[in-house]
C-alpha cells in the first residue's frame, strides 16, 4: 500500500502537468496587434523606419509581417500605426523580442531615426490573439483603392462561441455575398478577453464600396433570420461593435 502511494504521488503532478499543458497551443503560431500612436509630425518617419529597416530586422529575428495599416478617419490619421505581426508561439515571440530590442543594427536605426526627436508619443499597445478556426488564408490579389476594417465585438458572458458559430456558419458566407471580404479573424490570447472578444479583419474595395456592403448586409433576408434566430436565449453582443477604417500602407504584404 505505501508504495501504491508512493508511486501514485510521483504520478499525479505528471499527469496533472500532461492535462493542463495544451502541447498545441504551446507550439501553435501566434498573432500580435499593435498599435503605435506617433508624436505630431513623425508618423512619416515611423512609415520610413519600418519601411526601410525594421520589417527587415523582424525577419531576421522571426518576426513575420502580416500587414500594415494607417486610419483613415480623424486625427490617427495623422499619428497612428496599426499592425500584425506573427510570431511562432507565445514563447517565441518573447525570444524575438529579446533579441530584436539588442540587435546592435536596431539600436542604430532607431537612435538615429529619432535625431530630430522622439517618433512615439506612448509606450505601443499590444494584443496577442490566437486565429480562430474559421479565420481564411488570406489569398485575394492586392487593390491600392481597397480600405480594410478592424472590428472587434464584445460579447456577453458565455455568448463568443455562439458568436463563433455564427460567423462560421453563416455570416462569413454572407460577406462574401455582398463583397465583404474576410481577412482574419482572431480571439485574444489572455484572460478575460480571451473568453469574450472577437478581434477581426475585413476588405472592401473601397469606402464607398464598404457603405453600399454593410447597408445590403443589413437589409439581407437570410443573415435578419440568423441573427434572429440565433439569440433566442440572449443577445451576443455588450456593446456595439468597434470599427476603424484603414488604408495598407505600401510596404504591407496584405494590400
Amino acid at each position: 500500500m505505501l508504495v501504491r502511494r508512493l508511486v501514485l504521488c510521483l504520478l499525479v503532478p505528471g499527469l496533472l502537468a500532461g492535462l493542463l499543458l495544451d502541447p498545441e497551443r504551446a507550439v501553435a503560431d501566434v498573432y500580435e496587434l499593435r498599435t503605435y500612436t506617433t508624436n505630431e509630425g513623425k508618423l512619416d518617419n515611423l512609415n520610413a523606419r519600418f519601411r526601410d529597416h525594421t520589417v527587415q530586422l523582424f525577419k531576421k529575428h522571426g518576426i513575420e509581417s502580416v500587414g500594415y495599416w494607417v486610419p483613415t478617419d480623424g486625427p490617427k490619421t495623422k499619428n497612428t500605426l496599426i499592425y500584425v505581426i506573427k510570431h511562432e508561439s507565445r514563447d517565441a515571440a518573447r525570444a524575438s523580442w529579446k533579441a530584436f530590442l539588442a540587435d546592435g543594427a536596431w539600436k542604430k536605426v532607431a537612435r538615429e531615426s529619432q535625431k530630430d526627436g522622439q517618433i512615439l508619443a506612448k509606450a505601443p499597445e499590444s494584443v496577442f490573439m490566437d486565429a480562430t478556426d474559421y479565420s481564411p488564408n488570406w489569398k485575394e490579389k492586392k487593390n491600392d483603392d481597397a480600405v480594410f476594417e478592424l472590428r472587434t465585438y464584445r460579447t456577453n458572458k458565455g455568448k463568443l462561441p455562439n458568436l463563433d458559430a455564427r460567423f462560421r456558419d453563416n455570416t462569413i458566407r454572407i460577406f462574401n455575398r455582398h463583397g465583404i471580404r474576410s481577412v482574419a479573424y482572431w480571439h485574444p490570447a489572455d484572460e478575460p478577453s480571451s473568453t469574450d472578444t472577437l478581434i477581426y479583419i475585413i476588405r472592401h474595395d473601397s469606402r464607398d464600396a464598404a457603405k453600399t456592403s454593410w447597408k445590403a448586409f443589413g437589409a439581407d433576408e437570410e443573415w435578419r433570420k440568423v441573427a434572429k434566430e440565433s439569440q433566442k436565449d440572449g443577445r451576443f453582443l455588450r456593446e456595439r461593435p468597434e470599427s476603424v477604417y484603414m488604408k495598407a500602407t505600401d510596404y504591407s504584404a496584405i494590400r
